[in-house]
């Protein structure tokens, strides 16, 4: 059994400019976790998980993933890590068979399994239907359901995902939710960004706030809701507690 961390995080940093987006950031997640990473708008989490996928280089710090460290261990990386990126990297011009089938390949499976497990992911996530409908004519959420297919096809170790339910109906989410669940009943490791709160709270068993590119806060699900009164409430305090909105006198 693996004992070393799925993420382990130290000191990172990313600057734009003079403006440090991601400033000494560190932070380790354990084999078989379900992380929940949340900050407010422009705090720094899509910059964190893009440096996590090998998206953005990191002024300075060190990453490991899967206890490799990045980037020098790239490519063993990503053929163990499943990404959905919050700008989904599809190939709009290919059907979602032909797609999921291409990174099927991509991550080395022979080409009647690629192509098989391409077919089984497109019912599983209600897009039979769409096989052969090119992907730049999928919605928004459709879109988000062939970038997960694609997470899953080559059974990684661990999930980085960036806003993986934005954008998608209610129905397509609860299935992709129960997925993820399975995933990490089965040893997977999900770090997942989202501005829903109830989607994390159900989901994660551990939850770390940034603000301002730092971690204000790192603890198990269940220690939160049973000190602080829920994450909603610790989330609105920590980030949101010294802004006051000005009441309108029309509204």
């Amino acid at each position: 059994m693996e004992t070393t961390p799925a993420i382990a995080v130290s000191d990172l940093r990313k600057v734009y400019g003079d403006k440090a987006a991601v400033d000494g950031l560190s932070l380790t997640v354990p084999r078989g976790c379900f992380f929940g990473f949340l900050g407010p708008n422009g705090a720094g989490k899509t910059t964190t998980i893009k440096m996590l996928m090998g998206l953005a280089t990191p002024t300075s710090g060190s990453i490991e993933l899967l206890g490799l460290p990045m980037p020098t261990e790239a490519l063993r990386i990503r053929q163990n890590i499943g990404l959905v990126p919050d700008e989904t990297l599809l190939f709009y011009h290919l059907t979602g068979g032909e797609f999921l089938e291409f990174v099927g390949r991509m991550y080395g499976l022979p080409v009647a399994v690629a192509r098989e497990r391409s077919r089984e992911l497109l019912v599983l996530f209600e897009m039979d239907g769409h096989g052969r409908k090119l992907i730049t004519e999928y919605s928004k959420g459709m879109r988000k359901r062939v970038a997960m297919a694609a997470s899953l096809i080559h059974r990684p170790q661990l999930f980085l995902m960036d806003e993986p339910f934005e954008g998608v109906d209610a129905v397509g989410a609860r299935l992709m939710k129960d997925l993820l669940l399975d995933q990490v009943r089965n040893g997977a490791t999900i770090f997942l960004t989202s501005h829903v709160l109830e989607v994390v709270e159900r989901l994660c068993d551990r939850v770390a706030i940034i603000d301002h590119g730092k971690i204000v806060m790192n603890e198990a699900m269940a220690d939160l809701n049973h000190e602080s009164g829920g994450l909603e409430e610790t989330f609105v305090r920590i980030v949101g507690g010294a802004r006051s909105p000005e009441a309108l006198d029309w509204l």
